[in-house]
């Protein structure tokens, strides 16, 4: 039996849901269901996952559910060419994709065809940023496991910020806003970023542990890395993520303080942009507990017990490939 700290408790930002979002979410995953991107069974795992703007936000994240389950299961070289293939969807979003290419190019060319459409210039230029930041660390995370790497503490974090997926997820925030170059890229506002990042990491680590641990994919997580670099326990482990959780939610309050002026209509701009990234650690958490991918139809429960029974190893086919890719039933 695992143990799962309430580490959002302390959060200033309760949750903020859009009252549009039923709606809007079952036109996207009616549009994500068109490209039959899993196997018959592996949609209906993928289906328990719930997920003008708010329809772009909901794209995204059925655009990241596909990069990551295709990506988890080919060695570098063959991520490396899939993560070509959408950023270059993304920078010609109106080129027809090639015959034959893989399904990636299409999902990304025709999300960001219809996103582009709403979003201001800005927000444009930092989301195709940020996406591409974030496919290039998943090759790095595809040759950590081809070279059954051991990253530090450290390490991990430094590439996790990208291929989380945090920053391009911010976007969604800011596709009505036009902020300027010298605010969004100030130091104080990218510390911001990151630190929200960190928690959403953290928080994604405790939550995804049990199904990683079950599936042998856990060593790209968090709290096994601690367990090995600081010889420790789960136990230990969990502790120190709290305890790190802590001093990041206490540096993001003291990073608000340091927030410069740039004239009262950027500051307007970029005080709702900040709301938006305040926001996104509750949301996840709730995210982790509602959506069954993490804990089936338990979550709820899991919620308030803060206890979820640790599940059994399973075998994965080593030979399985995007062809063949495997959304597990958490509940099986």
């Amino acid at each position: 039996m695992l143990y799962l700290p309430e580490t959002m408790a302390n959060w200033p930002w309760p949750r903020a849901i859009n009252p549009y979002y039923e709606e809007v979410s079952a036109e996207s995953n009616a549009w994500f269901h068109s490209f039959k991107a899993f196997t018959e069974r592996s949609q209906a795992a993928f289906d328990k996952c719930d997920f003008e703007h708010l329809r772009t936000g909901c794209d995204l994240m059925n655009l990241f559910f596909v990069v990551d389950e295709y990506t988890d299961v080919e060695p570098a070289p063959v991520v490396r060419e899939m993560v070509d293939i959408v950023i270059d969807a993304l920078n010609n979003p109106h080129k027809p994709r090639p015959e034959g290419e893989i399904l990636l190019g299409q999902v990304a060319k025709e999300f960001w065809e219809l996103a582009i459409k709403t979003a201001s210039p800005a927000s444009q230029k930092h989301f195709v940023e940020a996406f591409t930041d974030y496919l290039n660390s998943v090759v790095i995370q595809a040759e950590d496991r081809d070279n059954d790497t051991w990253r530090t503490v450290d390490s991990y974090l430094q590439t996790r910020r990208e291929n989380i997926g945090a920053r391009p997820s911010y976007v969604p925030g800011e596709l009505h806003l036009n902020l300027p170059d010298e605010a969004f890229y100030h130091p104080v506002i990218k510390e911001l970023e990151y630190l929200i990042a960190d928690l959403i990491i953290l928080d994604n680590d405790i939550a995804s542990y049990n199904k990683e641990q079950a599936n042998g994919d856990d060593r790209h997580n968090i709290l096994t890395l601690a367990m090995h670099q600081f010889n420790t326990d789960f136990e230990g482990a969990m502790k120190w993520v709290c305890e790190y959780h802590e001093e990041v939610e206490a540096k993001f309050l003291d990073g608000l303080k340091r927030v410069p002026s740039f004239g009262p209509q950027v500051d307007a701009e970029l005080a709702e942009y900040i709301l938006h990234l305040a926001n996104w650690p509750r949301c996840n958490d709730c995210w982790n507990f509602e959506s069954g991918r993490y804990f089936g139809k338990k979550g709820l429960e899991i919620q308030k017990t803060r206890r979820v029974p640790l599940m059994p190893k399973v075998k994965v086919d080593p030979q399985a490939k995007m062809d063949q890719v495997v959304v597990p039933l958490v509940e099986l």
